[in-house]
């Protein structure tokens, strides 16, 4: 999720400045205000808190389903800040099914309901308590048999009380009143403004997107471009097909928009079409210059990663009012062009950074969010050594390593809802994207630059050999990463990971120094052993202490200057940190 913290993660803002960010940003030609509800507006609708969840639990009826596609008719109303919706949602039963069951906020009015064309009643043969909707088929379908059930549905869907991080509709305005929206629905999930199962673990095979806006909007969405149509009455679709999106990544993306695209001629012998969509008030200059950056990002990944998991129909970004969020195929960009010294936009890098982990690998469960979170993070310091060396990645790492908060662990080996995971409070918040950055640092330098690598390869895409259209999207669990990092490694690394995921305390690397030696010893949160290999350098003369069982002594003249793990490998306790955090340092 990019968005709900990452502009204190990745700018290096200290958490304690995150409140302050946390506000939609002011964009170019934007009036911020107009996305922003008014208190007693959000008093009167709020959706059930069963809709604001989640990652919810599925039902049987959910689990005996393929979701084989939804095809989604939207009108769009600015005036009104309303929606008027068709959906067509195609099953397979898995195994023998009476129901369909789906997700849809009651914040907006079914009028009708058709299974396989035929009407049903309301109440009788369908309902919708709390924003899980039951639609009894009458009959038993067989494993193999197939339903198509059609929704229709309209009114005004939950207008985002602070986008990203708090989801829903933003109804915004350029600065000469033209409407400007956008959708946000990560931490709420896709029922928020269609009917779907909200479930990273149910994205449908395809989704067609067919978008009704006036004439005078754009509307760029997910997946391949496929027409527009003017009906010419002052209304215009935008048509889109996407195959496998994630649910939450669906999203509405409507403005006065012009369009700047180019291909992008990988380095796996495909061409792949890049298109930006920003507002026709932006400054060309400033246009130019951000996507010019589209092309060297994609090499990067490509080169770090694999092939861009939707080269077949986009590499695709659109401006919006709200900071950014990484929308399959259509990622939101509200940063507003601005520069921060590094030589690259972060937010662009960070969002670019979920095709792979987050869209192309989706964790099966929030507890492994940090698959998302953090390897996406740990995207960044390595891009700025591609960028500019050495210097510049360890200065973005510092950053991480200082933001630490270690009140949780990064994994609780549970299954966790979105919330129990992304609000520091009652889980690890900010340590999913910094300290699981730090952590896949310290396992790239421990295990080597190609285990690690082909590690990641083989989470994201299931083969350590993609080619583009090779391969489909993927779910990926903490455990799996782990069973192939160790089978990479050549050795059994769990300590490894019990040690930095599991525990919320650091590793601690306890010192004596007493007649002539220098006596080591790993703490582990758990008091298991922590065999983490560290450098020393005694009078500028370095060695690696093995620290087999988790303890070792060397020999240490007396007077003479040892340091310890110089070039800052190992992720660990720093009580100098410590003791600036508890002095109030930010």
């Amino acid at each position: 999720m990019s968005c709900k913290t990452l502009r204190a993660v990745l700018t290096g803002v200290s958490v304690l400045a995150l409140a302050a960010c946390a506000a939609t940003p002011t964009l170019p030609g934007a009036v911020a205000s107009a996305a922003e509800p008014t208190p007693a507006a959000t008093a009167m609708r709020e959706s059930t808190a069963f809709t604001l969840g989640t990652d919810q639990p599925r039902t049987p009826e959910q689990l005996a389903m393929q979701f084989d596609k939804a095809d989604l008719s939207i009108r769009v109303m600015p005036e009104t800040k309303t929606i008027d919706a068709v959906a067509v949602l195609d099953f397979t039963a898995t195994a023998p099914l009476t129901a369909v069951v789906v997700e849809l906020d009651t914040l907006l009015t079914v009028s009708s309901v058709q299974v396989d064309g035929d009407e049903l009643s309301a109440d009788d043969e369908w309902d919708n308590p709390e924003g899980r909707m039951t639609i009894r088929l009458g009959r038993t379908l067989a494993a193999g048999e197939t339903v198509s059930v059609r929704i229709a549905y309209s009114g005004a869907p939950r207008v985002a009380p602070q986008a990203p991080w708090d989801g829903g509709f933003v109804w915004g305005a350029t600065a000469d009143g033209t409407p400007w929206i956008a959708t946000a629905v990560q931490p709420e999930g896709c029922d928020l403004f269609w009917p779907c199962i909200d479930s990273p673990l149910a994205e449908p095979a395809r989704v067609d997107l067919h978008i009704t806006v006036p004439s005078n909007l754009s509307a760029p969405s997910n997946g391949r471009f496929l027409d527009v149509v003017d009906h010419g009455d002052g209304w215009t679709t935008w048509n889109w097909s996407a195959a496998h999106p994630n649910t939450y990544a669906i999203a509405l993306n409507i403005g006065p928009y012009d369009e700047v695209r180019a291909d992008y001629r990988s380095r796996f012998g495909n061409v792949i079409p890049m298109s930006y969509w920003h507002l026709r008030s932006d400054d060309p200059d400033k246009v130019a210059a951000l996507f010019a950056q589209f092309a060297p990002m994609l090499d990067f990944y490509e080169a770090t990663v694999g092939p861009y998991p939707f080269g077949d129909e986009k590499m695709g970004v659109v401006e919006t009012p709200h900071l950014g969020m990484e929308h399959q195929t259509i990622n939101a960009y509200g940063n507003a062009y601005q520069l921060d010294g590094k030589g690259y936009d972060w937010l662009l890098h960070h969002e670019l950074a979920h095709e792979w982990f987050g869209n192309q690998m989706t964790n099966r469960n929030a507890d492994d969010m940090w698959l998302h979170e953090g390897l996406g993070s740990y995207m960044q310091p390595l891009y700025l050594r591609w960028l500019h060396g050495e210097r510049f990645m360890q200065a973005q790492l510092q950053d991480q390593r200082r933001d630490l908060i270690n009140r949780f662990p990064v994994v609780s080996g549970t299954e966790r809802a979105e919330d129990e995971v992304y609000k520091d409070e009652v889980g690890p918040g900010l340590d999913l994207y910094n300290k699981g950055s730090l952590i896949a640092h310290s396992l790239r330098l421990l295990i080597g630059d190609e285990a690690f690598f082909r590690s990641v390869t083989r989470l994201v895409y299931g083969t350590a050999t993609p080619r583009p259209g090779e391969f489909t999207p993927r779910h990926g669990t903490t455990d799996e990463f782990l069973a192939i990092v160790n089978e990479e490694a050549g050795r059994d690394l769990t300590w490894f990971f019990s040690g930095y995921l599991y525990q919320a305390a650091l590793p601690d690397l306890r010192q004596t120094r007493e007649s002539g030696e220098l006596a080591l010893e790993w703490v582990t949160g758990d008091g298991a052993a922590f065999p983490m290999p560290v450098e020393i350098e005694i009078d500028g003369l370095r060695q690696t202490v093995a620290m087999t069982g988790g303890r070792d002594r060397v020999a240490v003249p007396d007077g003479a200057h040892v340091l310890i793990d110089p070039d800052n490998k190992v992720l660990r306790r720093l009580e100098f940190i410590e003791a600036w955090k508890a002095a109030g340092g930010s």
